[in-house]
């Protein structure tokens, strides 16, 4: 056999990311793995990373398989190899660098939250309406919509197994802020995250209840709080600020939420309530969500992700109860090109999930899912906690997005 026939010979897709941290960590994974799991229309080519610090994005770029390294993301917006822009970056650079990529006929990958604001979010809408017009795609990640069981979970619910939906339970706990002597890292600024548990984490739990329960959020009633106000500079005495009086650190105030709880109500009328947090101690990244409704339940927990519970209430009562579905198998989404059944996946893999539906649906010209009008919707629901928070709880409408938005992916 000649060496060319085992080269790839799909057309290719030249990506640009910009930002390297966790997230670009995670994002690179998945660039990196999906065409050689996947049999994809195009080849993903991960043309260049861009971070301002130099030495870190070349040592990022050599650590996760970028060709070259820019510091200025104008920069490689206008890369001739590069299609389609990743960007994350915290979430006040999304607007400017997502729309400047539409309007430069990129295609879009934007980390959640969508934007730090409404008018934000609602801009990039507008951007991403305009460039599809000249057929570039945008798509907000959500990745805790690729995990296999969340997918099955989403099928299982379109199918009707569970019947009309009743209630919606959502808890996403983690405690990497329990310690007050923790820095004020940028998540901890509202001008650089928007907001805090409610941005970084609600902004997941949002998306994933309206999109097992393929409807809206219409309206909520919310508390937050934030119970350490101020932390530790991570630069001591810069930024600015003096150190303490007593010698020690020099401090900074906390300017986002540390948690945040609300109940609301879906467009069908079903119950749903949400908490938060970043801390609870010894909670490091627990997702839990069920649904219950009228003919049976399902259940899903992120630290035991290849696991769906479901409970059948049409069964006779004396052998009904919830059972474990070990979603390993063929037949469940995205498995099919993945291990032998049992042999789990992990949390990498729903970035590789999203590098394959993305370049799917940019190959075929199709709308991908969630859009950036997905994120708007999520971003109207934040914004809608926070108001009724501000006032005490009070019950508020959550805008919707247009009138076809109605379903959401």
């Amino acid at each position: 056999m000649d060496e060319s026939d085992n080269e790839n010979t799909s057309p290719t897709l030249g990506v640009g990311m910009v930002g390297y941290a966790f997230m670009g960590a995670a994002h690179s994974q998945g660039w990196r793995t999906a065409g050689r799991v996947f049999d994809l229309p195009l080849a993903p080519v991960m043309a260049a990373v861009c971070g301002r610090d130099p030495v870190a994005v070349r040592a990022a770029a050599r650590q996760h398989g970028w060709a070259a390294a820019e510091t200025d993301w104008r920069a490689l917006v206008a890369r001739d190899d590069v299609q389609l822009v990743d960007i994350c970056t915290p979430g006040d650079s999304h607007a400017e660098i997502a729309i400047a990529a539409l309007e430069a006929g990129k295609h879009v990958l934007c980390e959640k939250p969508l934007a730090n604001t409404v008018a934000e979010a609602e801009a990039m809408v507008a951007a991403a309406h305009a460039a599809r017009e000249r057929g570039q795609l945008a798509m907000v990640g959500f990745n805790y919509r690729r995990v296999p069981a969340l997918a099955l979970a989403r099928r299982m619910i379109a199918e009707g197994r569970i019947g009309a939906l009743r209630h919606v339970r959502v808890t996403y706990l983690q405690d990497w802020l329990t310690d007050p002597g923790a820095p004020l890292v940028w998540r901890l600024q509202r001008e650089h995250a928007g907001s805090g548990a409610l941005g970084d984490l609600g902004a997941h739990a949002v998306d994933i209840a309206q999109h097992l329960a393929g409807e809206p959020l219409v309206g909520v009633s919310a508390l937050t709080e934030t119970f350490v106000k101020e932390r530790p500079l991570p630069g001591g005495a810069g930024h600015g600020l003096a150190a303490a009086p007593d010698g020690g650190a020099a401090r900074g105030l906390v300017t986002v939420d540390d948690a945040a709880v609300f109940t609301g109500r879906l467009a069908s009328g079903a119950l749903a309530a949400f908490e938060v947090t970043r801390v609870a101690a010894g909670r490091k990244n627990a997702l839990r969500i069920e649904l219950n409704g009228e003919l049976g339940s399902l259940a899903f927990d992120l630290e035991r992700l290849n696991e769906l519970s479901f409970h059948d209430h049409t069964e006779d009562a004396s052998v009904s109860g919830f059972r474990r579905i070990l979603a390993t198998e063929p037949g469940h989404p995205y498995l099919e090109a993945w291990w032998p059944p049992g042999h789990g996946l992990g949390y990498e893999h729903t970035f590789v999930h999203q590098v394959r539906d993305l370049v799917h649906a940019v190959a075929e010209g199709t709308e991908p899912a969630p859009s950036f009008e997905d994120g708007l919707q999520v971003q109207r629901v934040l914004a809608a906690v926070e108001e009724s928070a501000e006032k005490n709880a009070l019950y508020t409408a959550v805008p919707p997005v247009s009138p076809a938005v109605t379903a959401l992916a």
